[in-house]
């Protein structure tokens, strides 16, 4: 059941009154004799934490490569704007990056829209692949990376409008370490998490990061939790090396809601918290556990080696009521559909990268060249929802929905996937304001899918190779010009790769090309902008059916856009993270599912993202976010639409010590009724009307 908001304040209470019984453990533990020295000799990660909404680099790019000098657009939400926005989860985090429009996921996953295309699978944890669908904590991330445009040789298969990279959390040697947060919001939802970090001698330091999360919203019957944990250890044997043991658990169940209905091409009105499902059956549940272990080896001056192996279990269950149809007009009744699944997919992944700094010569290179190997098995079965009476129901405040049973599996699968890859780049400095980058990757990619209902068996191998080409003019050191090209690919199994029949199976890979002109400039060390002009062409593409939701052949599409961005501190009390989106998505070949001309889905022509803090004093800030989108439809069937909207946040912060502060996030500030996105032309989101949230922060 969902906490109670009178619970939820005694729990609230019951950690703060926990944190700060540990205050003095926290304040006596100091760093260890010559720890401080030692960690700093031992350090290899020259990744630093940002103190601001700006970073110099990032990790996803495999290679310590100033942002400025690379040919792409990369937005980093920094841990200081993530807990700004007082955020916990990654979908809230990603409303406030230009260009990336958020999914409905059905209720039951993380889904976004990066430059026109969808996808539920290019995230990734520490540059690892991490495609399960399911919902992301951000309580063990330092940041998070948006890579946009076509990536396939850093990350192979799919990502062809971009990828996400969170970045975890590492122990550090310098010293221990004590945080903790308490949040609890309007509709009595909470969250708890902690943090400690503690060398436990001067070559090896632990880090455990913790959270428990309870859910709840506007909409009716809602209610979830979520439970993660994360230890860490690193080693430091020598001052050239370092190893990183993780273990990531996340349990999450929630309500699994698909929203409402349309009518006459547009979101149901009226029924914002209207909930289409039951109780007993919308449920979305997974747990998942991530273990990795990863080396640096420093092998000389400007040579370095990383090893990463990753091995996850994820086991999944879905269930679901939802709209399968829009609103008759003339009855105001809805049919529904019900459905279950469940997918145990076990992931193990290496990958080697060794990076060299040097000069032949008097050229400079930042030579990138990697090894990865794949092997990911996959068990899906599906359920089809019987309805005890009929599935038309009556539009109301609350619904009267039937009881719902289900029968034999209509689809069950077992799926193997093996990849090898292989790459290499090199960014070559050929004079301090010219440098070209050049690479290609080569991937291997099986699958082997067996139906298990019908005894029956599909298969088929890709051989791929993926380019990448850039130049990068420096007119003076602080500024970039740059120009890229990037192609990318994905199997027509679809991005979960769960199963492939015979049809599939003949099916070349979809193909994505990336043409990227932009400039960057650092208008100080704190103050970033950006801009770039971008084509996505995608070839053998595919859509989700309008009513379905389930993909369809398509043939071609391309995406057209503009982005600009803001970065950093403009005064030393003043941050900044903004960004403007202009863009356009049609369809240029004609099928039945999609024909040429049409709009791709979730495509707002323009977007704005905005969040601002400002420090009045040393003690008080004032924060304030707007995102606007223009409308856009809700699938490639362009028969319903999703109105414009503005949304205004605003925050307030307040410090009470050095140790501790609180803030007051204020969401959808002007109460704002809207449909921020959709699963299908029946599956709406409503908007989350005005909601607060008071947190209090600790750090010692």
């Amino acid at each position: 059941m969902p906490l109670k908001k009178d619970a939820a304040v005694k729990s609230f209470s019951a950690l703060l009154l926990a944190t700060c019984a540990l205050l003095p453990f926290a304040a006596q533990a100091q760093p260890m004799d010559g720890a401080g020295e030692d960690a700093e000799r031992h350090a290899i990660v020259v990744i630093g934490q940002p103190d601001s909404y700006r970073a110099d680099t990032a990790s996803g790019l495999k290679t310590p490569t100033p942002l400025i000098d690379v040919p792409q657009t990369v937005t980093v939400l920094t841990r200081e704007q993530l807990d700004d926005q007082g955020v916990s989860q990654l979908g809230d985090a990603l409303r406030y990056v230009p260009g990336v429009v958020l999914g409905q996921g059905e209720g039951n996953r993380d889904q976004i829209v990066l430059r026109g295309q969808n996808t539920t699978a290019d995230f990734y944890l520490d540059g690892l692949r991490d495609d399960t669908q399911y919902y992301r904590s951000l309580y063990n991330i330092d940041r998070v990376e948006v890579l946009k445009g076509a990536n396939a040789l850093l990350f192979g298969r799919g990502g062809g409008g971009g990828v996400i990279n969170r970045v975890r959390k590492t122990p550090s040697l310098a010293g221990s370490s004590l945080g903790a947060n308490a949040a609890l919001g309007t509709f009595g939802d909470f969250a708890l998490a902690a943090g400690l970090n503690q060398p436990l001698s001067q070559t090896v330091g632990a880090r455990l990061n913790g959270t428990y999360e309870e859910f709840d919203n506007h909409r009716q019957d809602f209610r979830g939790r979520f439970i993660g944990v994360n230890p860490t250890l690193a080693f430091a044997p020598g001052a050239d090396t370092r190893i990183d043991l993780s273990y990531n658990y996340d349990d999450d169940r929630r309500t699994a809601d698909r929203g409402i209905p349309s009518l006459g091409g547009l979101p149901l009105a009226g029924y914002r918290d209207t909930f289409f499902g039951r109780k007993d059956i919308n449920l979305a549940a997974v747990k998942a556990h991530i273990a990795e272990v990863r080396v640096t080896q420093q092998l000389s001056d400007g040579l370095t080696l990383n090893l990463a192996g990753q091995y996850s279990h994820t086991d999944k269950y879905y269930g679901n009521v939802f709209a399968g149809a829009a609103v008759d007009a003339a009855t105001r009744t809805v049919a529904l559909s019900a459905y279950n699944s469940t997918v145990l997919r076990e992931s193990w992944i290496g990958q080697a990268n060794l990076v060299w700094q040097g000069k032949t010569g008097q050229i400079g290179h930042t030579l990138l060249a990697g090894f990865e190997a794949g092997d990911q098995r996959t068990d899906a079965a599906r359920r089809e929802g019987v309805f005890q009476g009929s599935n038309i129901v009556s539009l109301a405040d609350r619904l009267t929905i039937p009881a719902v049973t289900f029968g034999a599996p209509s689809r069950s699968t077992h799926a193997k996937v093996q990849t090898l890859s292989a790459y290499v780049q090199d960014q070559i400095e050929l004079a301090p304001f010219l440098q070209i980058v050049g690479g290609v990757r080569y991937d291997e990619f099986k699958i082997n899918a067996d139906n298990l209902l019908t005894a029956t068996s599909a298969a088929r191998t890709d051989r791929k190779w993926s380019p990448r080409a850039g130049v990068v003019v420096k007119p003076k050191a602080a500024v970039s010009l740059y120009g890229s090209y990037t192609r990318s690919f994905l199997p027509q199994s679809g991005d979960q790769f769960s199963a492939l029949d015979a049809t599939q199976a003949t099916l070349a890979p979809e193909a994505f090309t990336n043409l990227e002109l932009g400039a960057k400039w650092d208008v100080t060390s704190s103050l970033a902008l950006t801009a770039a002009a971008y084509r996505l062409d995608r070839e053998n593409s595919r859509f989700n059916d309008p009513v379905t939701g389930l993909p369809q052949l398509s043939g071609k599409t391309r995406t057209r856009g503009i982005e600009f961005s803001a970065a950093g501190r403009i005064l030393p009390q003043w941050q900044v993270s903004l960004g403007y989106t202009l863009q356009e998505g049609k369809v240029r070949s004609s099928t039945t599912a999609a024909p040429a001309g049409r709009s791709l889905a979730l495509l707002p022509k323009s977007q704005i993202a905005l969040w601002t803090r400002y420090d009045v004093s040393p003690k008080l800030g004032l924060g304030l976010g707007v995102t606007h989108q223009s409308s856009s439809f809700t699938t490639v069937s362009n028969a319903v639409t999703l109105p414009a909207f503005t949304r205004v946040d605003s925050a307030v912060f307040y410090t009470l010590s050095k140790a501790v502060s609180v803030q007051l996030n204020v969401e959808n500030l002007l109460n704002s009724q809207y449909f921020p996105t959709a699963h299908t032309d029946n599956n709406i989101s409503t908007a989350e009307p005005r909601s607060a949230k008071i947190s209090v922060r600790m750090a010692f």
